[in-house]
């Protein structure tokens, strides 16, 4: 891996955060879903990340090695009318709570939000330093 710059890891960590937003915007979008089966219910994603560091100089940064459901089994409700009810009249329901999902996306959000604060930082403290030097 070639040396890291600042702007290298921000930049990771953003693509890593908006991966994370994404699989969760998933989540939220299928939270109401119902199945005929446990096995054809939604399972809430999520994203497998990875450290990655660069030899001596203590640098590290973030990937993403895949997104995968969660070990979570869905719910089921009594809904014998429902089109989509099992022999027992249950319907299966998407294994996804809500509130931890908006939470999960304000905690992104937030931590996009850094990775920018950080590039902006860097940004202006290259462009402080090119000026001292004219």
């Amino acid at each position: 891996m070639p040396s890291l710059s600042l702007f290298d890891i921000a930049g990771r960590a953003m693509s890593a955060q908006l991966v994370r937003l994404n699989t969760t915007a998933s989540n939220l979008a299928n939270a109401g879903a119902v199945s005929a089966s446990p096995q054809g219910a939604f399972r809430a994603l999520k994203p497998v990340f990875r450290t990655y560091y660069e030899g001596q100089t203590g640098k590290a940064t973030v990937g993403v090695l895949g997104v995968v459901p969660a070990a979570v089994e869905p719910g089921r409700r009594h809904e014998p009318g429902h089109p989509l009810a099992d022999a027992q009249g249950y319907v299966h329901l998407a294994a996804v709570d809500p509130h931890a999902e908006l939470v999960e996306l304000v905690e992104t959000a937030r931590q996009y939000q850094n990775n920018i604060e950080v590039l902006e930082t860097a940004k202006a403290l290259t462009l402080e330093t090119l000026r001292l030097g004219r």
